[in-house]
This record gives structure tokens, C-alpha cells and sequence, in this order.
């Protein structure tokens, strides 16, 4: 494998001298076999001569190309193990042999490439664009090399650098936090309600969140000691990193496992708290929804009720609803097709619907004007394929 180039060109250098010689015969042969035929026609040499170039050429091509070419090739690409083991010998005897001149076309080779300013590359060491891996990792889906989880977790890893922390985040008016004056027991009583391990701990409202608290550690502190549930909160206080809202969620993971801290709060362009991320939001990106013993009321983002009919949280992405469906909703000031249908019609209620290609959109359940779930109502299901594989991971039987 060390020296696979080399291997390559000897094969390269056979198959054209296999070619050359099969050329440099073909003529002769055929003007040998078909001689009979020629003289019984009486023929002239002119016409004989053109008649033996067009058969040799044509002949020879067609069983170079299928018994040359296309049949080893396909056989070799089926059986590589098998085909390696059988020619592993020959080729290494062919190689020493032709050593030299092997070392000399590939010296002249990496000289022609230089004088056109380029960097000679290994063959076998070119790099394959996004796109290339993507079309492989389809083929092999498609040949049963790899399973569906396994395209799909290695689909995610390629979109994982394209999305921001905005995307992800547990917007602000969903946040569970605790005010830095409550005291311990208060935060006991906040947790047999909502379930949570950490929580954002705030100076008054929302928009100065100054740390994080860790349950565990206050029910800790309070077993052993039963007085400190009058201590305050204050006192636990973790930090927390806050970033941007439109920062990459690789690099916010990066900077969560550089840092040693599993919760990142979001700010907005205004300097107020846009949402929060935690490292499982983020790893969920890529292996799927996480789920633990608390989740088991938590309604998934995507519910298929029947063939025609889907129902999404309204915090699902527009860039997955197009995929789903094969539309091409389109808005550069919202992420979400809840956000979306606000301004579409920001006076609507539960029931409305709004129409977008073949599908009809139907708000079947609000808070104020957050738009919690919808009901997508298509008139002919024919999903695409990235909708396929959406369909397959994400959408739950109801």
C-alpha cells in the first residue's frame, strides 16, 4: 500500500502496452484470416488494406474495452479481495521487472505537471469535495454497505458546520430560570416540577443571566446539611459562556469542551438573551434526539398522523419543512416555520390555515403568539429524497 502509485503505473503501463500490441497485430492478423474471403472477391490491395483497418480496429476495441477493461474492472471492484490475492504475485513480478522505466515515465510525468505550475498529487491520496462524498455515501445507502442510521449520522457531521447556535437554541421565552435572590429549598421545589439539572440563574430578568446552578449540587449541600436550604442561590453559581446568536455550533462546542461548561447562553444583536444551547442540543445534531427517563411526555418535532398528514412543532426549521415536502419557503428574517407563518399572518389564530404549493398549513395549537404545533395537510405526498430519509429518522407513528 506504501507504494500503491507505483502499482497503479504498472498496471497503467501494461494495459497500454497490451493495447499497443494488440493494435500493432490486429492488422496483419485479420488481413491473414479474411485472405480467402479477399481473393474470392478479388479484391484490390487498396481496398483490402481499408477493409483490414476498419475490421482489426473495430474488432480489437470492442474485445480490448469488454474483456480488457469493463469485465476485470467490474469483477475486480466485486471480488477485491479475491482478485488481489490471485494477481498480488504477477503484478509484484511485473513491477520489478519493468522498475526503470516505471521510475522514469513517473519522474517525466511530475516534471510536465510542474511546468504548469501545479503540485503532483498521489492518485490515490486526491482529496473528494463534499459533493463527491455525499453522492458515495448515497451509493453505498443504496448497496447496503452502510444502514440508514449510519447515512444519516454521517449526513448530519457534513450539515453540522453549515448551522449556527440560533438554530439550535431554546429560545428565550422557553427558558426555565431562577432568580439569583431565591433561596435553595426554592430551587428544590422549581425542580420536582420542570425536571431539569441545570438551571440559568438570573439578576432580575431574563436579560442578565449571570451563571448557571447545578441541582445536584444544592440537593447535595441541603442532605447533608438540611439548614442549607435557606442559603441563597447565589451562592451556587456556575459560570456560563455567553456568545452570539449567530455563532457556529461547531465552534461553540469547541469552545463549551475548552471551557469545561455545558450550558452557553445566546445573545442578540440588541445585547438582550436570545436562547440558550447545551452541549446535548448540540450533540443531538448529529446522533439524533436524546431522550432520558424525564423526556417520555416530550412530543416530537415531527408526527406523522396518517399518510397526508403531518404535525410539526413550530420551532421545526423552514430549510426542513422545504425538504420534507419539496417546497422553497424562503425567509431571510426567520428560522422557524412558526416564525414564518407570523409573517405570513401575524394576526392568526388557532385554525387558520395558510396555503404554500400543494400543502396547507393549519395552526392547530397557540400560546399568545407563539405558535406551538401545526398541522401540515399535504394534497399529494410525494416526498423527496431528502425528505425520505427525514421521514424515516425523525417522524414518529402518532
Amino acid at each position: 500500500m506504501s507504494n500503491l502509485d507505483e502499482y497503479l503505473s504498472a498496471c497503467q503501463l501494461g494495459i497500454t502496452v497490451t493495447a499497443l500490441g494488440l493494435g500493432w497485430l490486429g492488422k496483419p492478423t485479420v488481413v491473414h484470416l479474411l485472405e480467402p474471403v479477399f481473393e474470392r472477391f478479388e479484391l484490390s490491395a487498396s481496398v483490402v488494406s481499408a477493409l483490414s483497418f476498419v475490421i482489426a480496429f473495430t474488432g480489437i476495441t470492442f474485445l480490448h474495452v469488454v474483456i480488457g477493461e469493463l469485465a476485470p474492472k467490474t469483477v475486480a471492484i466485486q471480488k477485491a479481495e479475491a482478485v488481489t490475492l490471485l494477481f498480488a504475485k504477477p503484478m509484484i513480478i511485473f513491477y520489478r521487472l519493468m522498475y526503470p522505466f516505471i521510475k522514469t515515465l513517473n519522474g517525466a510525468s511530475r516534471l510536465v505537471v510542474r511546468m504548469f505550475g501545479l503540485k503532483p498529487v498521489a492518485e490515490h491520496e486526491m482529496a473528494h469535495s463534499e459533493e463527491e462524498l455525499r453522492i458515495i455515501l448515497s451509493e453505498s445507502l443504496k448497496s447496503g454497505e452502510i444502514n440508514q442510521s449510519e447515512y444519516k449520522y454521517v449526513n448530519n457531521i457534513f450539515e453540522f458546520d453549515d448551522r449556527i447556535a440560533k438554530e439550535i437554541m431554546t429560545p428565550r421565552t422557553e427558558i426555565i430560570a431562577i432568580d439569583k435572590s431565591e433561596i435553595a429549598q426554592d430551587c428544590i421545589s422549581m425542580v420536582l416540577e420542570e425536571n431539569y439539572t441545570r438551571y440559568p440563574v438570573t439578576d432580575g430578568d431574563k436579560d442578565r443571566i449571570i451563571g448557571m446552578v447545578n441541582i445536584k449540587e444544592v440537593l447535595i449541600d441541603v442532605i447533608r446539611d438540611e439548614s442549607k436550604k435557606k442559603v441563597s442561590i447565589e451562592h451556587y453559581v456556575r459560570p456560563v459562556i455567553q456568545v452570539i446568536e449567530s455563532i457556529a455550533i461547531h465552534d461553540l462546542l469547541v469552545k463549551m469542551q475548552k471551557d469545561r461548561i455545558q450550558m452557553a447562553i445566546l445573545i442578540d444583536e440588541y445585547g438582550g438573551t436570545a436562547g440558550l444551547v447545551t452541549v446535548e442540543d448540540i450533540i443531538e445534531e448529529i446522533v439524533g434526539e436524546i431522550r432520558d427517563e424525564f423526556d417520555q411526555d416530550e412530543t416530537p418535532m415531527i408526527k406523522r398522523i396518517n399518510e397526508h398528514q403531518v404535525i410539526l412543532d413550530g420551532k421545526v426549521l423552514i430549510d426542513e419543512v422545504n425538504d420534507l415536502f419539496g417546497l422553497d419557503i424562503d425567509d431571510e428574517d426567520v428560522d422557524t416555520v412558526g416564525g414564518w407563518i407570523l409573517t405570513e399572518k401575524f394576526e392568526v389564530q388557532e385554525g387558520d390555515t395558510i396555503e404554500r404549493g400543494n400543502c396547507t398549513f393549519k395552526v392547530i395549537e397557540m400560546e399568545g403568539y407563539h405558535i406551538k404545533f401545526i398541522e401540515v395537510t399535504k394534497k399529494e405526498i410525494v416526498l423527496t429524497e431528502a425528505g425520505d430519509d427525514l421521514r424515516d429518522e425523525t417522524i414518529q407513528e402518532a
